[in-house]
């Protein structure tokens, strides 16, 4: 159950959990497809933010998907949550951050909007 992929030199392991035949040497496809949208957007945010100058400590984000019971399952809704950590961040940048990955440059996102909701939120921590 355990496949492995090479992916711009670098290699990328994928397995079931051992109570689905697997030996869970590493995480599920379904799994990645969420990391892939956490990086996407990331990046985008990220350097959006720096030509703002708006300077960051730290960025965690969280995507949450709602899946079906029924096989085969699959993912119904997306949300993602940007945790922005830094001092004093201004939030109307943050959001025209995030909102110019959504709307125009994560292609990921706009892959998985066509055919289900991809929602977000914004939290802020002061450090």
């Amino acid at each position: 159950m355990a496949f492995e992929s090479v992916l711009n030199g670098h290699t990328v392991r994928i397995d079931a959990d051992e109570s689905n035949g697997g030996n869970n040497s590493g995480p599920r496809p379904k799994a990645f497809l969420l990391v892939a949208l956490a990086g996407c957007t990331g990046m985008d945010v990220v350097s959006i933010l720096d030509k703002m100058r708006v300077e960051l400590v730290d960025l965690n984000i969280v995507v949450e998907g709602e899946v079906t019971e029924e096989h085969p399952k699959h993912f119904t809704a997306l949300h993602i949550t940007y945790e922005f950590y830094g001092k004093a961040l201004p939030l109307d940048k943050l959001e025209k951050a995030v909102g110019l990955s959504d709307e125009r440059y994560c292609g990921v996102s706009a892959t998985l909007k066509q055919g289900l909701p991809v929602t977000h939120s914004i939290v802020v921590h002061e450090v």
